[in-house]
């Protein structure tokens, strides 16, 4: 029993790290490579969703075509595609263009305070203080990573914020929207579904045979590592951490994510990263982790 939780603690933490690397190997193909942010996002949409599609009839033995035989699923599963999956999918890599993969990811990670302060509006209930308290901490980063404490300049520009904040809101509705879908259909039927439906969507704004930027043997290498380890096996290995030691400790482990993009940031590509930075960062990943913690003894 205690090997298969090892097991689930390190695939969890090993898919966040990998998705944090992928913010930067964005980086570098979007700022040093050229390549178009639309069309990325088109692509990657395209092969990640085909291939959890095929993994999920194959492997898993799903029948991916059911959740297109009920109206209302199709409709919230289009929703998905559009609203959650390539939402949360371009407007973190659009400020990934604009700012850094340290930062685009850090302000994405302000997504679960959204979802208090959501759901509170909801209830109209007044948040609780422990949940006054995260929020305040997460804005408090906030305000630290993009104005290094002076309120009257901002570290990074105001497309990066603005970007920065729409994935956060994207990553909120990315997480509650397809609840009632997950509690039907395959969370790979779910998720390859969104992302096909999302490329297929984002073709109209940038069509994939419109390649763009400089290629070269590091543009390849970075791109497969986009489609393979930046997106099928980590969504692959975190599926299996939750089936192993379930959501809450998973979404817990996931904070790895920040923190191996920053750290990669810095190192490989340089990114200028102050003590402000790194406190603003710590602030919004405490949250994270309050969040988690609070809602896991509430659902003990």
């Amino acid at each position: 029993m205690e090997n298969k939780s090892l097991k689930g603690i390190l695939l969890a933490i090993a898919g966040a790290s990998l998705w944090g690397v992928s913010g930067n190997v964005g980086q570098f193909l979007l700022q040093n490579k050229e390549l178009n942010v639309e069309w990325l996002i088109t692509v990657r949409l395209l092969i990640a969703g085909t291939c959890l599609l095929l993994f999920a009839k194959t492997v898993e033995k799903a029948p991916i075509n059911d959740i297109w035989k009920e109206k209302s699923s199709a409709i919230q599963l289009l929703v998905f595609s559009i609203t959650g999956m390539l939402a949360v999918q371009y407007t973190y890599f659009a400020a990934v263009r604009y700012s850094n993969a340290a930062t685009a990811t850090v302000l994405q990670y302000t997504g679960p305070v959204m979802i208090v302060v959501y759901l509170a509006l909801k209830k109209k209930a007044v948040p609780k203080l422990t949940e006054l308290l995260e929020i305040s901490l997460a804005v408090i980063g906030t305000f630290l990573l993009v104005t290094h404490g002076n309120v009257h300049t901002l570290s990074i520009s105001v497309t990066a914020l603005l970007l920065g904040i729409a994935s956060a809101i994207a990553l909120a509705i990315y997480t509650l929207q397809p609840a009632e879908l997950l509690k039907k259909y395959n969370a790979a039927t779910v998720t390859g579904w969104g992302m096909l439906c999302g490329g297929i969507a984002f073709c109209f704004v940038h069509a994939p045979w419109r390649v763009s930027g400089i290629w070269d043997f590091q543009t390849v290498i970075g791109f497969v590592y986009l489609m393979i380890l930046g997106t099928i096996i980590p969504f692959y290995a975190y599926m299996t951490a939750v089936k192993i030691i379930g959501g809450q400790k998973s979404s817990l482990l996931a904070t790895a994510e920040p923190l191996s993009a920053t750290i990669l940031a810095v190192l490989w590509l340089n990114t200028s990263f102050t003590a402000i930075d790194w406190i603003g960062s710590l602030c919004i990943i405490t949250t994270v982790v309050l969040l988690t913690i609070r809602n896991k003894k509430v659902a003990l």
